[in-house]
């Protein structure tokens, strides 16, 4: 069962990246990019939480596989 959870963290992680690569390069973060020198928040948050699913969900992965063997 926490392989399962895993394995949805990690697709959820990977959806957000997209999203947040998207986000990044929209017309409206290249207006903020312009005038901030950085992409919208949103993009970057989308970007951060990808990364921390993806993170949990391999880690979990891990973790359940390790647990397994034992």
């Amino acid at each position: 069962m926490n392989t399962i959870i895993s394995l949805a963290l990690i697709v959820g992680g990977v959806v957000l990246i997209i999203f947040g690569i998207s986000a990044a390069d929209s017309f409206s973060s290249d207006v903020s990019n312009f005038f901030t020198g950085s992409p919208t928040d949103k993009a970057i948050w989308m970007l951060i939480g990808g990364i921390v699913l993806v993170a949990l969900g391999l880690g979990g992965t891990f973790y359940s596989h390790r647990g397994n063997r034992a």
